[in-house]
């Protein structure tokens, strides 16, 4: 029994899978299909809300945008559906210029699934939808937390996706915000009918054309075999004629709708260049005005290095200045003390058997006051070699 239901959980399995990737690839091709009929239809007039081909394709578009969506958990544990405005209000906000907070403003909608739509119809009037979708896939965290496992979004289908949306940049759409096209009450309902497609071999043609024959045959009992021959002949030949026109015309539709995508994508790589130069130019001039600032900066601080060393320099020589003022104070006052000073006590003049008179005594004085001042002038004029700058001046002496 264990391995029986074993058996039977691998079956169910496998046939989920199997329907998942069914799922993923039809919505993918009829994808594609829904945008060749754009691009064959703007060929021939402008495709607006009332197009059934664009009907279709927003239908296709809004069911691979919601393929395995991940529902909202509310505070009771409920899971509530949840339409893929989230997760392009999310993935896509890093978009420049982008216009989500334009339709999060519109007043006529409210309701999420409508705000999809309106988005999806901006989108494709401002020939970014490719971009937005490229955008949205970058973030693949985003991408994760919206998305369940085997998701269109989350496979490698999505960058195909991408790619073919490219083509309908060359469209030139144009909606109405306010119409019936952005209801959200109404679900997105897809026609495959106009993408299926019935090749009738050669076989079948060849049944169809004898069917021909006997009718013509039990209907006209008087018609000769040269008549019948000519009327098959002629059958033949337009059957031949019409699938000619028919290949020539999905020829035709191929290599143009390959003109377009390489128009576009030659557009696309333009744009992405002039993009380029044009950031590169503000890198270059960036790195030219911090070279600039570099520089003057530079002199500035080399402009202050020296103004610091002349500073430097100018108060050595100050305290050079001041050392020398206080050594030849302290060498001036024991010299202008013993100057100043009279005959010390005990001291004689040396008497050569003469006795010391008056006159003797004043001449001594003077003397000893002319050695005094000779002692003073030459300890002036060195204070003046040492700073010729500063001019010492004693009060009562004139230097000579």
């Amino acid at each position: 029994m264990a391995s029986l239901g074993v058996g039977l959980h691998l079956i169910r399995k496998r046939g989920a899978g199997r329907s998942a990737a069914v799922e993923r690839r039809n919505l993918l091709t009829v994808c594609r299909f829904s945008v060749k009929t754009l691009l064959d239809r703007s060929c021939f007039e402008t495709i607006d809300d009332s197009s059934p081909e664009f009907v279709n394709f927003v239908s296709i578009l809004e069911h691979i945008l919601s393929h395995r969506l991940k529902g909202q958990t509310t505070w009771f544990g409920y899971e509530s559906p949840r339409s893929f405005w989230d997760y392009i209000k999310g993935a896509c906000s890093k978009v420049p210029h982008n216009c989500i907070r334009s339709i999060e403003s519109m007043e006529n909608i409210r309701s999420s699934r409508a705000k999809g739509r309106a988005w999806i119809r901006v989108v494709l009037m401002e020939k970014r939808l490719s971009d937005y979708i490229s955008s949205a896939l970058r973030d693949f965290k985003t991408t994760r937390r919206f998305y369940e496992d085997g998701a269109i979004m989350l496979g490698e289908e999505a960058g195909l996706l991408a790619d073919t949306l490219i083509g309908l940049n060359t469209i030139d759409f144009s909606f109405c915000l306010k119409g019936e096209g952005v209801d959200g009450s109404c679900p997105a309902v897809i026609d495959y009918t106009p993408y299926l497609k019935f090749t009738q071999s050669a076989d079948s043609i060849s049944s169809d054309e004898e069917e021909m024959r006997t009718m013509g045959s039990s209907g006209s009992e008087s018609s000769t075999p040269d008549k019948m021959a000519t009327a098959a002949s002629i059958f033949t030949e337009q059957s031949n004629l019409v699938s000619k026109c028919k290949r020539f015309e999905q020829k035709y539709r191929m290599a143009l709708e390959q003109k377009g995508y390489l128009e576009e994508l030659v557009r696309l790589r333009e744009a992405q260049l002039s993009e380029a130069v044009s950031h590169n130019k503000a890198l270059q001039q960036s790195l030219a005005d911090a070279h600039l600032s570099h520089t003057l900066e530079k002199e500035q601080l080399e402009y202050v290095v020296l103004e610091l060393q002349d500073q430097l320099k100018s108060f050595q020589s100050l305290e050079q200045l001041s050392a020398d003022m206080s050594l030849s104070q302290t060498s001036l006052e024991p010299s202008h003390a013993l100057s100043l000073e009279a005959r010390p006590a005990g001291t004689h003049w040396p008497r050569q058997g003469k006795e010391e008179t008056p006159s003797l005594r004043g001449l001594c004085g003077s003397l000893t006051s002319v050695a005094s001042y000779k002692s003073l002038a030459s300890l002036k004029s060195s204070e003046c070699l040492a700073s010729p700058a500063t001019e010492v001046s004693s009060p009562g002496i004139t230097p000579s």
